[in-house]
């Protein structure tokens, strides 16, 4: 179990009550304390740190106790604790991300990943490999809402992150080209955040707690409004389409090939101090 610090202004602890479990999954032995109060600004939080070798508890969302559907990664050593590794055609499924969707105007999403130099796609070859997506039943062509990946090229590691709203209006939050981020898939833990800010409509990425310089924006489209009602699942490792052999070349249904520990969603866009007292804790 890890020791969850204080996030100045935002988490406190309270310990998560059985009556929180959904029943119909498995119990939850020595579960770990929950990190905010109910309503707070963390939404979802996977640390995959329980002594079990049962997938669905070693997934388990600690806020909710919100149990994925499925879960056929393996667990390794992560920032503190156990992590993901991610592998082709293995992912986690949940059914939503708690009340993330529906509660974000501003938004954070947070981890630890260890990626090692090329990304792949589940054939072995040159492609994306996804942090999360959230499949979506919006008729977008991607279908998805929201989907996070990397990529690399020569000159780093490019980051995306298309959204898609509930009016079908979508863009593009990215750091490619000559953005994308150098030094970061050397086969070692490293903390990233991404905070959307509706105020200024502009998302900053964060790599171990330091402010990438480029900003990306939306621009004039303030509160992000996805669509909680459309949202079909919410996928840890994976692209947004069914994840299968038949496809497995697919940039949509490309799985995370590296490791991902300590996963957050917040619907709030944290400030560079909180971000860094994530990187500086290893949380």
């Amino acid at each position: 179990m890890k020791n969850l610090k204080k996030i100045i202004g935002l988490l406190s602890i309270s310990l998560l009550t059985l009556s929180c479990q959904n029943m119909d999954r498995p119990e939850l032995e020595d579960y770990p304390q929950d990190t905010n109060l109910p309503g707070g600004p963390l939404k979802f939080y996977v640390n995959f740190d329980l002594n079990t070798t049962d997938p669905l508890k070693l997934a388990v969302d600690n806020i909710k106790a919100s149990f994925p559907q499925s879960n056929t990664t393996n667990s390794i050593t992560g920032i503190t604790g156990k992590a993901m590794q991610g592998e082709g055609l293995k992912h986690i499924v949940y059914a939503k991300p708690n009340d993330w969707i529906s509660a974000s105007k501003s938004f954070t999403v947070a981890f630890w990943f260890k990626l090692n130099g090329q990304t792949k796609n589940n054939n072995g070859n040159n492609g994306p490999e996804y942090i999360f997506s959230v499949p979506s039943s919006n008729g977008h062509w991607s279908g998805a809402q929201a989907m996070l990946f990397f990529e690399t090229n020569a000159t780093g590691t490019q980051i995306k992150f298309p959204v898609v709203d509930k009016n079908m209006a979508d863009t593009w939050f990215t750091w490619e080209g000559n953005n994308a981020v150098p030094g970061i898939a050397d086969n070692t833990w490293k903390h990233c955040a991404l905070a959307y800010d509706a105020n200024t409509s502009k998302m900053t990425l964060y790599i171990n707690g330091v402010a990438n310089t480029n900003q990306a924006t939306w621009t004039n489209h303030g509160n992000i409004n996805m669509n909680n009602a459309t949202a079909n699942a919410f996928r840890l490792g994976a692209g947004p389409k069914t994840v299968n052999n038949d496809a497995a070349d697919d940039w949509l249904r490309s799985t995370w090939k590296g490791g991902l520990d300590q996963f957050r969603l917040y619907d709030v866009a944290l400030s560079t101090t909180e971000v860094q007292a994530l990187y500086t804790g290893k949380l």
